[in-house]
């Protein structure tokens, strides 16, 4: 299976457009390298590609990876499809950008719903040219044109904030464990996490490589970036774990030291972003990745 991290910063990317903490100083300044928002692309024959998530920076980042450009014919596309892990903005304005090719769409019920009736983005698409939308909470899993098989496990009730619908389903969010069947090699792909469930273990032991959410280094980090005084606003307010700290995802990561573990969705204000800064060469001592955007590798 061939991985591509299309972007690896959180809602915003790096540097932030309405954002003067020091390190998107820094970035506004070329001395830290920025970056798009999250997105990741997959293949399982280097023909047939699947996004997951569908990130506002889509069309950069397809005109930025030569093995996404369109051809033979002038309309084709190697891209065959979009996998939702949750129902963001940030993961799912892409989409529109994608209008006027009938691609395949894989998400849960409460997130299509989302789609269809806050964003209305589903009617916006098939306006164009209509979309195939199927449910990727099918508890056998699913299979993927290329080779590879799906299987979306709920890790969270947290619905986006412009969702009108109540926060009560538990797969508003979800992590996908992507097989490729050829070769056995599992890819886990978590980049939203507001804590650890109990299966998301069984998941990383079955896997080869985990794509882990790594948006905030420290509980508290948000709220002293934007001076809050609420505990741990970072992890209430925006629902990801953070790296460091009372259960922490860097503690629960050491339990899989066979596992290829990358930590992606970083924060503008994640001091992981600086590769010489002491929290940086922690997480890289716990044998976890800091990876750039446009890194490709194999599972």
């Amino acid at each position: 299976m061939r991985v591509i991290l299309l972007g690896t910063a959180a809602g915003g990317g790096f540097p932030q457009w309405n954002c003067a903490c020091p390190l998107c100083q820094r970035a506004w300044a070329g001395e830290l390298a920025p970056r798009r928002q999250e997105c990741v692309a997959v293949s399982g024959n280097g023909r047939d590609w699947w996004l997951l998530n569908a990130s506002p920076d889509i069309r950069a980042q397809l005109l930025a990876t030569p093995m996404l450009r369109p051809g033979s014919g002038p309309r084709d596309t190697p891209v065959r499809g979009v996998l939702l892990t949750d129902a963001e903005v940030d993961h799912t304005l892409g989409l529109a950008v994608l209008r006027g090719v009938g691609l395949t769409l894989y998400s849960t019920a409460p997130v299509r719903y989302a789609l269809e009736s806050d964003l209305r983005l589903r009617g916006l698409l098939d306006r164009y040219r209509p979309w195939s939308w199927q449910d990727s909470g099918r508890p056998d899993g699913f299979e993927l044109t290329g080779g590879l098989r799906i299987t979306a496990c709920p890790v969270s009730s947290k619905a986006p904030k412009y969702a009108a619908a109540p926060a009560t389903a538990p797969d508003w969010v979800t992590a996908l464990r992507i097989e490729d069947q050829a070769t056995g090699g599992v890819l886990v792909y978590a980049p939203c996490l507001a804590d650890w469930p109990d299966h998301l273990d069984e998941l990383l032991a079955s896997a080869n490589c985990a794509l882990i959410d790594g948006t905030f280094f420290s509980a508290n980090e948000l709220g002293a970036a934007v001076r809050s005084h609420e505990q741990g606003a970072g992890q209430s307010l925006m629902g990801h774990l953070p790296v460091t700290g009372e259960g922490g995802t860097l503690t629960a990561l050491s339990r899989y030291p066979e596992l290829r573990r990358i930590y992606t969705h970083l924060n503008n204000t994640n001091p992981l972003l600086d590769p010489a800064s002491p929290e940086r060469k922690l997480v890289e001592l716990g044998d976890v990745e800091i990876c750039s955007d446009g890194f490709e590798f194999t599972v």
